[in-house]
């Protein structure tokens, strides 16, 4: 038996916000049985099974965005998923299931329908395919922005229902427990970087940005000229172009004290949060979330091919609050990035506000909240 099935997958905008829910669950009450679930030999798959829980492999099928011949195929392969989700509802005798959205999470919120409870966790303002679907039939939803509301449809709307909770997006409990008092220097020490040099952090979420990753790579000699470091996470698919483009710039990525280090991807962000003074990333809920609980300035480069243009939507609630500068992916250039963020790190009056803005506009009790809600679900259930 399961008393709580967590799934989604894709990206890790999906995956941490259930490992933080996990985590909560189990502070709560140690002694449920939770699982996750979601696409065998994949991100969610390594991001999951470092939390110790029980895996169970999920038949997924993506939705095209656009009309294409794809989507001739989509719905009896999605029948088919829909019929292994269901199975697996019944053999694991599922008691509740969190859907944290994303494709992989639709046949298992579908095949939950007037069978097991379901909570749905929508971490963007604009919600995804998946969670639109499955909010018809959802028995509570959780919401990060108040704004979501609007793309849930009337009955999400109904207050009547006492469907929907804004709870904030989950954020694990390593981060909140360290943020804003990790020692930057150890932190810059563990990720060999030099340990009294300014930090920049950039990332583009758990898929790489590309136009990120060229034109952080592209402006080496200003990133020297401002006398700043910085950490690049690339993404897997990206690493070694963007090695190549740094390298294409004149930066020796295997000197001992290098102006610049890059991954391909790390874990655990703690220590690169730690690091750094400033970020440059992508507008993800689960990015958005997490600067805001460390109390990282930031510049924002909303991805903008993201369904219903929402990680626009998501940099304007940090922008609007003093978080965070934003700037558009189709203006992107080295010198516009380098300014960006040198007129943040040379101005400590600056810096500390947007700080403190990012702090104060943070949930760091969003995964608690999400776990209770699924309690009181699964309570009333039973009762």
């Amino acid at each position: 038996m399961i008393d709580v099935l967590l799934v989604g997958g894709g990206t890790a905008g999906h995956v941490l916000p259930a490992v933080a829910t996990a985590e909560a669950l189990r502070r709560l009450r140690p002694d449920l049985r939770i699982a996750f679930a979601g696409r065998a030999d994949s991100l969610e798959e390594r991001l999951f099974a470092a939390t110790g829980e029980r895996f169970l492999p999920l038949a997924a099928v993506a939705l095209p965005r656009r009309p294409s011949p794809a989507l001739l195929t989509v719905g009896p392969r999605l029948q088919r998923a829909v019929r292994h989700a269901r199975r697996i509802l019944v053999q694991e005798q599922v008691r509740t299931v969190a859907s944290f959205g994303g494709y992989v999470a639709l046949p298992v919120a579908l095949a939950a329908r007037r069978r097991v409870p379901l909570l749905l966790h929508e971490q963007n303002s604009r919600p995804g395919v998946a969670n639109r679907l499955a909010a018809r039939f959802a028995d509570r939803i959780a919401l990060t922005f108040p704004s979501s509301v609007d793309g849930l449809g009337g009955a999400a709307r109904d207050p009547s229902a006492r469907r929907v909770r804004i709870t904030g997006n989950p954020v694990r409990s390593g981060l909140v427990a360290t943020a804003g008092v990790g020692p930057r220097a150890a932190a810059r020490g563990r990720l060999d970087l030099a340990p009294d040099r300014r930090t920049v952090l950039v990332f583009g979420g758990s898929q790489g940005a590309r136009s990120i990753n060229r034109a952080v790579a592209a402006a080496a000699a200003d990133w020297r000229a401002a006398d700043l470091q910085v950490l690049h996470v690339t993404g897997p698919h990206g690493h070694d172009q963007a090695a190549a483009w740094w390298r294409e710039a004149g930066v020796d990525l295997d000197a001992s004290e290098p102006t610049v280090r890059i991954v391909p991807y790390l874990d655990d962000m703690a220590d690169a949060y730690a690091a750094a003074d400033v970020v440059v990333a992508r507008a993800g809920a689960t990015t958005i979330a997490e600067l805001s609980v460390v109390g990282l300035p930031a510049v924002l480069v909303p991805y903008p091919h993201a369904t219903g243009d929402h990680q626009r939507t998501n940099a304007e609630a940090l922008v609007r609050v003093g978080a965070a500068r934003m700037l558009d992916d189709a203006a992107l250039a080295p010198a516009v990035v380098v300014e960006a963020v040198r007129a943040i790190v040379a101005d400590p009056a600056r810096h500390a506000a947007m700080a403190t803005a990012a702090r104060a506009w943070a949930r760091p009790d969003a995964a608690a909240a999400v776990a209770a809600l699924l309690l009181e679900l699964r309570e009333a259930h039973d009762g």
